[in-house]
């Protein structure tokens, strides 16, 4: 999700629709002729809405959903996801031959995919773009999906090796070698995910700094190429690839989108027939259409929580306390605000991994069901957690800022916890800061923030996807949190039993719980549901658990 929340979804990000990014322009650009519009060729077009800017072309650096949800339509990896979220070949010519020990695997590649400017894909392309993922100097926050997947990754990462030594071969020009540290059950999902997608070197390097910034400067191999995006605008276009090896089955001439940030907008769109499918809608429009005809809703598998920065700018901040991040996370109503705040199909949650990601591997019992909930709205209990840190800490109140994004969703998010938090907790002052999506991701990164609403999607369908993200050190922990105990949990769930399938389990389980419940890094708040408000004509449209929120390489128009 990013997808950031990854969606995105990105990997807050907003509420309803937060992690969900995308670039859009003005209401008279992106539109082409009126919903679901043909030409006088009887080109099919769609036309969409979404809430949030592309943050970046580059899937290296990419984080979000927003920038997940681009690829997912432009590129394609060894593995892709089928209307199931099943991960099938695609880049790949057939399933791999894998050695005994389960550790070598190795893709023929099929010869007939190519590039849009013509350059055939090859295995070379995925070996450049891998090392480039984990390289260092690349600066990519999703290099830690190779480490003790890929052999030499994580030497690799921490300076020890040079990126050529990740073991990654490129045998023939359509023969890819990948060497694993130790088997990996949920691999075909992985090499599905955005950071696993190949480049062209060639391309890559002749555009340097300015590959990604917008689309004159990417490159596609799937079934749409992103044009008219000029790096921070609110709209662009997906035209048909003709390069694209399985051109015949996209029926798609054209996309259209734009970004509309303001709900009321994009109904407006929609009832026009200016747009054929909209984002996410607010809890106000989510209760009016809900049962209208052209409703979807869908329930994601993204996860939605406080994130608390225990360390900013090199010091320590209250939140570092433990009482005072556990009284925080205990003094806000979840069911009231997915039902009065959202009211679009999410459902509140007292653990982090969400419903319907895995199952345990002896009993089929869901993850989330397994673990229980962890820790859950309580204001006498937050109230006594509260008294014990002001009193621990040497204050009477204490002011802390909230960050979230700029959309209509996300301030009515913003408000709302704004009050709860106050309410319950006496001498608490919540400073609201809402900035545009892109820059919101930026100020996580560089922990210059108190709470920040921050959303998960899984990047591949295993309970690490969410996991590992708070390592000690973690690209993405942006926290200051570092536990041994924890790093422990996690090292051994990826290593120690990597073969041990229970006590794997077992392990993930026991480091959710440390997490959460013991020590409150993060406050769940809610698993995602949208509404969205789509054509009858717009068919095939396929909407992803996990990775890209959608795919529209299958999508037809059929007025």
């Amino acid at each position: 999700m990013k997808k950031s929340q990854h969606f995105y979804i990105a990997v807050i990000l907003l509420v309803t629709a937060l992690v969900l990014a995308a670039c859009g322009g003005s209401d008279s650009e992106g539109s082409s002729g009126g919903s679901g519009s043909t030409d006088s060729s009887d080109k099919q077009v769609f036309n969409m809405i979404e809430t949030a800017e592309i943050p970046t072309g580059d899937p290296a650096l990419a984080t979000d959903a927003a920038s997940f949800i681009v690829f997912g339509q432009t590129m394609e990896g060894l593995y892709v996801l089928d209307e199931n979220d099943t991960p099938i070949p695609a880049i790949a010519d057939g399933e791999p031959e894998i050695s005994e020990d389960g550790k070598v695997y190795t893709f023929k590649l099929r010869e007939d995919a190519k590039w849009s400017n013509g350059d055939p894909v090859t295995a070379h392309d995925f070996v450049y773009a891998w090392r480039r993922a984990i390289d260092p100097d690349t600066g990519s926050e999703y290099a830690y999906m190779f480490s003790g997947i890929i052999e030499n990754a994580t030497e690799v990462m921490n300076g020890e090796k040079d990126p050529e030594e990740l073991s990654v071969e490129a045998k023939e020009d359509y023969t890819l070698e990948v060497t694993l540290e130790q088997p990996v059950e949920y691999l075909n999902s992985l090499l599905a995910f955005g950071t696993y997608l190949p480049l062209n070197e060639e391309f890559v390097e002749e555009k340097g700094s300015d590959f990604g910034t917008n689309s004159e400067n990417m490159l596609a191999n799937g079934p749409f190429e992103l044009t008219e995006w000029n790096g921070s605008g609110l709209t662009w276009k997906y035209v048909k690839n003709d390069q694209y090896w399985d051109n015949e089955n996209v029926s798609l001439d054209e996309v259209n989108v734009q970004v509309s940030k303001e709900p009321s907008t994009a109904v407006n769109l929609f009832n026009t027939d200016e747009a054929d499918r909209t984002a996410a809608l607010s809890s106000e429009y989510a209760r009016q259409y809900k049962d209208d005809e052209n409703a979807s809703t869908f329930k994601e598998g993204s996860s939605w929580y406080l994130k608390f920065n225990q360390e900013r700018g090199g010091e320590e901040t209250p939140l570092a306390n433990e009482n005072i991040r556990k009284a925080l996370a205990m003094a806000f109503d979840k069911e009231s605000f997915t039902e009065t705040v959202l009211a679009n199909g999410s459902v509140p949650s007292d653990g982090y991994v969400p419903e319907g990601l895995a199952k345990n591997p002896e009993t089929e019992q869901d993850f989330r069901e397994e673990s229980g909930d962890l820790i859950s709205y309580d204001p006498e209990q937050a109230k006594e957690y509260w008294e014990k840190g002001l009193e621990e800490l040497g204050v009477e109140e204490l002011q802390l800022d909230f960050l979230s994004d700029d959309t209509e969703n996300a301030k009515t998010t913003s408000e709302y916890f704004q009050n709860q938090l106050e309410t319950n907790l006496e001498g608490l002052s919540i400073k609201l800061t809402n900035v545009p999506f892109k820059v919101r991701l930026q100020t996580t990164t560089d922990q210059d923030y108190d709470i920040v609403m921050h959303g998960w999607g899984p990047d591949y369908l295993d309970p690490m996807t969410f996991l590992d993200l708070y390592v000690t050190d973690g690209t993405n922990n942006n926290t200051g949190y570092s536990s041994e105990e924890y790093d422990q949990l996690i090292d051994d769930a990826k290593v120690k039993y990597a073969n041990d399938p229970e006590k794997r389990w077992e392990a993930m389980l026991e480091a959710e719980k440390l997490l959460v419940q013991e020590d409150t890094v993060i406050a769940p708040v809610y698993q995602r549901g949208r509404v969205v408000l789509i054509k009858p004509y717009v068919k095939g449209l396929e909407e992803h658990l996990f990775g890209p929120d959608y795919t529209l390489k299958n999508v037809t128009i059929e007025k």
